[in-house]
């Protein structure tokens, strides 16, 4: 079974040139980092929650495959690829709560890198949405370093790797990001 960075590239690469033998190899090796990934994402939802880890595995599974015009560049861009579908699957399910409830407001967010571990009560992730449009629309590239550190649980060094920058562009970037977020969400002191 492939496990190294190395060997998972050239099986998704093998797949975007149409080897499904690839996929095959590829599903059991990348499916417990994706797991991994959605628990995580599961432990900063709202308790009550009814999608299970495993079924938003499943349905960003189902979009990966769907996904036909993806020249995967390496391991790093599948799995922001795949946090990027978990998000918008979490992103969907939480506006139709909101609309369900008409008008319910949802608390305050504070964005922190506490976040990251919280298993708590998680942050209203259709603010945080919301919020991370209005950033790309200002500085997409801010943005994406948000999403892959935030949702898609890359370091530093892999979120560089993917971006094409180096690593201390990411560590500015994310820290601007962050106080950005924070004033945008209201946790600041002058929001």
């Amino acid at each position: 079974m492939a496990e190294s960075p190395q060997e998972v590239t050239q099986l998704l690469q093998a797949w975007s040139g149409g080897d499904e033998g690839a996929l095959d190899k590829l599903t059991p090796v990348v499916y417990r980092e994706l797991h991994r990934l959605a628990r995580r994402y599961m432990a900063q939802e709202r308790p009550g929650q009814t999608l299970q880890a495993t079924a938003l595995v499943n349905e960003a599974y189902l979009r990966l495959v769907d996904v036909k015009q993806v020249s995967w560049q390496n391991r790093a861009h599948f799995f922001a690829v795949s946090a990027q579908f978990m998000r918008r699957i979490l992103v969907e399910r939480a506006r139709a709560r909101r609309t369900l409830k008409r008008g319910s407001a949802g608390p305050a967010v504070t964005f922190d890198e506490g976040l990251l571990l919280a298993a708590e009560t998680g942050p209203d992730l259709v603010a945080l949405d919301d919020a991370l449009k209005d950033l790309a629309a200002i500085d997409p590239r801010r943005s994406q370093v948000v999403e892959l550190r935030f949702f898609g649980g890359l370091t530093v060094e892999e979120t560089a790797e993917v971006l094409h920058v180096s690593p201390v562009t990411v560590m500015n970037d994310w820290k601007f990001a962050k106080a950005w977020l924070l004033r945008e969400l209201g946790g600041g002191a002058g929001g």
